[in-house]
């Protein structure tokens, strides 16, 4: 049981939390080991991310003046709390670990300010990660430039292989 400072020092640092994450999501972790909570928040921590399991009748007085008083619904049962900079990086973690241990539940979140339900979290997972995206780009535009130097190089060796004997015999266009 915790004492009114205690309580007082809970709200304030979730309520930071709360506010200044990027990413939020919500999961329920019913019957997972300490072993298995242990392993996901080595997983998250690796990536900057913070899973901290809640006391939901004090968290949502937390939230309550914050962007994500939207959730206050999904604080029921025993439910953590993944904080970080990156939702997909989030997002993609939960998810996996919820398909190898299906006691651990995603059940919302919040991406900058959009609240996500069950499904949207899933979507989220599925993107890719900002780097990737970067990675993607980069080997498109890579690609086209080969592409385009290719060409030129092609177009410039048939040139220079027309010599003025057999120019002649080339038809004109």
């Amino acid at each position: 049981m915790l004492n009114k400072e205690q309580k007082k020092n809970y709200i304030t640092e979730m309520t930071s939390k709360f506010e200044n994450s990027k990413s939020v999501m919500i999961t329920h972790y019913q019957g997972l080991t300490m072993s298995q909570l242990d392993e996901l928040r080595s997983n998250m921590r690796e990536h900057g991310i913070v899973f901290k399991i809640t006391k939901n009748r004090i968290t949502k007085l937390a939230i309550e003046k914050t962007k994500c008083k939207e959730l206050s619904n999904l604080f029921s049962g025993p439910t953590a709390v993944a904080f970080g900079e990156d939702a997909i990086m989030s997002a993609r973690i939960l998810s996996k670990f919820a398909k190898e241990n299906k006691s651990l539940k995603l059940i919302g979140g919040i991406m900058d300010t959009e609240v996500l339900d069950q499904a949207a979290v899933e979507n989220v997972a599925n993107l890719p990660t900002l780097d990737e995206a970067r990675a993607n780009i980069v080997g498109i535009l890579n690609a086209s430039a080969s592409k385009l130097v290719s060409i030129l190089l092609a177009r410039s060796e048939k040139m220079s292989t027309l010599t003025p004997e057999n120019s002649e015999q080339q038809p004109k266009e």
